[in-house]
């Protein structure tokens, strides 16, 4: 999946997103999303990246638990065959739950 085909799965979800972070002063209220490639998984063949896999963490903050929003973005995943794995934090400093989605593409 190219860049800009999973800018056009996060648009899809309805929400405010940048990606990495927000400029500083210009993050929006929540709830919002960000996404990020933390690392790859590549597959080697013959001393080169053979398949190229990237891993993609989208992140979900919201002030106030929201399961309706969490089943948008899962169903905007799952329309589009993407396996994730969802854990969720409580970040007390920020005021804010962080809802994480894993996947490769």
């Amino acid at each position: 999946m190219t860049h800009d085909e999973v800018r056009t799965l996060i648009e899809e979800m309805g929400l405010p997103f940048a990606y990495d972070h927000f400029a500083e002063g210009e993050s929006p209220n929540p709830p919002f999303l960000v996404f990020l490639y933390p690392r790859s998984a590549n597959f080697a063949a013959d001393g080169t990246a053979y398949h190229k896999i990237n891993r993609l963490n989208i992140e979900f903050y919201s002030d106030i638990k929201s399961p309706e929003l969490e089943i948008n973005i899962e169903s905007v995943l799952e329309r589009h065959s993407i396996f994730y794995a969802k854990s969720e934090v409580w970040i007390e400093s920020e005021n804010l739950y962080e809802v994480l989605y894993e996947m490769e593409v």
